[in-house]
């Protein structure tokens, strides 16, 4: 396999897309391509097989829409009877839906027909929108089978194959429908490949698929975003509840994604973040389609505060503006973290991003920072007086007071905080909970007493500096 190595193009003028499709995104506002968009666009519309290795929000949908866009306004045909000539596979329907709407979005002065299909939604309206056969459709594997075996879709006339965030599909399971669709593919095709990681399972699915294949990283495996301001806070199990309502305290938690394990977590977070006066809403693979579109419609527009979502919403989604990622709980595969975080510091903007640990994590937090190749900062917020007691003095990024690992036993990365002791330094990004008096020195107490709630509270009273009532709400029933 080929690695691309070529100067950036630094305007999509300079690719020679076809006009239409210059003309949609100045439409839109876009005028200089990403780095994988700069590097995949070109070879993708010389028809070759393409594998992008890429984080999360960095314009990977733009990499392989915008090239076939241009084929497809280039060699105008009719889609066959139920089939298509584009087929784009995503993991979930948040993520097929975004791609959908991007195809529209960039092909509106093409005329070009889209059709999304997935699951939690009826039947009769696929049936109808691929009747006559689509230009692109995007589709999640497991729909896709079915309309495959009641031979309401057929794959014959497929040009181009775009399998999307490759890796979330082998978490997902997913691996084994993907060959099934392949196999019904026409062997000449061209495909594109795009995946953040890359695993030995999906490295050997890309073997089989890529011809000759061009690869395109733009960035190195598993790292995290680097404008993500990233801090791991020590906390027990059964008070992760009261640090959350302590951490939306700052008013700089404006847009915030919270990520649990599992769905009733989800529900019982979002549900407890209600009863202290911060909108929220979960979202989780349990909801109904339109309960979930409603969820993440009302979070694009402020409606809600807080997104408490499961990892189904971890990649894909296109929230701007989102100003913290909270890990309520650690994710057992460490490339979720990855992906969790990527839901902030999109399209350049800064991000802040705060993960939980329990006693019983921290083998999760040694394997994520294998993966990432980076020490997290960390502070420990076990054992505070109260859980108001001082969101007490954290940590610059770049200057954290480590956890001692020098005792008997210890080794890297073991992450063995001192007890009973605040650690100096700033704040979260907005300086909310910065002590006003200068941080404390090394082996002092932090500041007692906590910032008062800005603004009003729902059922949960005016916050003040009392943390005995939302210890009661946040309880660990």
């Amino acid at each position: 396999m080929r690695t691309r190595e070529r100067p950036y193009l630094t305007q999509f003028t300079d690719f020679g897309l076809a006009k239409p499709l210059l003309r949609a995104l100045a439409d839109e506002g876009y005028a200089t391509p990403t780095p994988i968009q700069a590097q995949a666009i070109a070879p993708v519309m010389a028809g070759r097989d393409l594998q992008g290795i890429a984080q999360t929000g960095t314009g990977k949908t733009a990499a392989f829409a915008l090239p076939i866009l241009h084929r497809l306004a280039g060699e105008r045909r009719q889609p066959p009877r139920k089939g298509c000539r584009v087929l784009v596979l995503s993991p979930t329907r948040e993520l097929a839906s975004q791609i959908g709407e991007s195809f529209r979005t960039y092909g509106r002065h093409i005329g070009v027909s889209v059709a999304v299909v997935f699951g939690g939604v009826k039947y009769g309206g696929q049936h109808k929108a691929m009747a006559n056969g689509v230009d692109v459709l995007v589709a999640t594997p497991g729909r896709l089978l079915d309309h495959l075996q009641e031979r309401t879709i057929t794959l014959s006339g497929v040009e181009i194959f775009v399998l999307d965030e490759a890796d979330q599909m082998l978490d997902l399971g997913f691996i084994v429908p993907i060959r099934k669709i392949t196999a019904q593919l026409p062997k000449v095709r061209q495909n594109l490949f795009f995946s953040a990681t890359m695993p030995g399972e999906i490295g050997k699915l890309a073997g089989e698929l890529l011809r000759d294949p061009l690869k395109v990283a733009v960035a190195p495996q598993a790292t995290t975003v680097e404008k993500v301001n990233q801090k791991v806070l020590f906390v027990e199990q059964g008070r992760k509840r009261a640090l959350l309502a302590e951490l939306f305290d700052d008013p700089g938690f404006k847009r915030v994604i919270v990520f649990t394990r599992t769905k009733r977590g989800a529900d019982r977070v979002a549900k407890g973040l209600e009863q202290v006066g911060v909108e929220a809403a979960s979202i989780h693979g349990d909801k109904s389609q339109g309960q979930r579109e409603r969820a993440l419609a009302d979070f694009k527009a402020g409606g809600v505060r807080a997104l408490v979502a499961t990892d189904i919403a971890a990649r894909g989604i296109d929230i701007d503006a989102v100003s913290h990622v909270v890990q309520f709980e650690l994710p057992h595969v460490p490339e979720s973290y990855v992906h969790r975080i990527g839901r902030t510091a999109r399209a350049g903007a800064d991000g802040s991003a705060v993960a939980f640990c329990a006693d019983d994590e921290r083998p999760l937090l040694k394997d994520i920072e294998k993966v990432t190749r980076q020490q997290i900062p960390s502070w420990d917020r076990r054992n505070d007086r109260q859980l108001g007691a001082a969101t007490a003095a954290m940590p610059e990024v770049g200057r954290p007071e480590r956890a001692d690992t020098r005792g008997a036993g210890a080794h890297r990365g073991q992450h063995q905080p001192k007890r009973n002791r605040n650690h100096g330094g700033g704040g979260f990004k907005g300086g909310a909970h910065r002590h006003e008096g200068g941080a404390p020195r090394q082996g002092e107490a932090g500041p007692q007493g906590r910032p008062s709630f800005k603004g009003p509270r729902r059922g949960g009273g005016a916050g003040g500096g009392q943390s005995s009532g939302r210890t009661g709400v946040w309880s660990n029933r």
